[in-house]
């Protein structure tokens, strides 16, 4: 199973240059790179399953304390089902 060390060193590094421009703002970060900064998780989300598939990457609130999140856990974005094809 791919860790995410590389992403986390990355975050630690660069957390008062991103605390000072996206606090409070989901990123993403792919390696030592930053992928982008979002409004929500769930678009931060998407970005990352577009760009990587299933990671690794990490995703973090700018500003939040980590949380830990089991591997089983997986994001999984929510389909709408119109009424009209029922």
């Amino acid at each position: 199973m791919a860790t995410l060390e590389t992403e986390i060193k990355a975050y630690e590094a660069r957390r008062d240059e991103l605390e000072k421009q996206h606090h409070g703002k989901f990123i993403v970060l792919k390696g030592q790179d930053l992928i982008g900064a979002y409004d929500t998780f769930e678009a931060a989300a998407q970005e990352a399953i577009r760009r990587f598939g299933r990671g690794p990457y990490l995703i973090r609130q700018v500003g939040a304390p980590p949380i830990s999140i089991p591997a089983s856990v997986m994001y999984r974005p929510t389909v709408k089902v119109s009424s009209a094809n029922h």
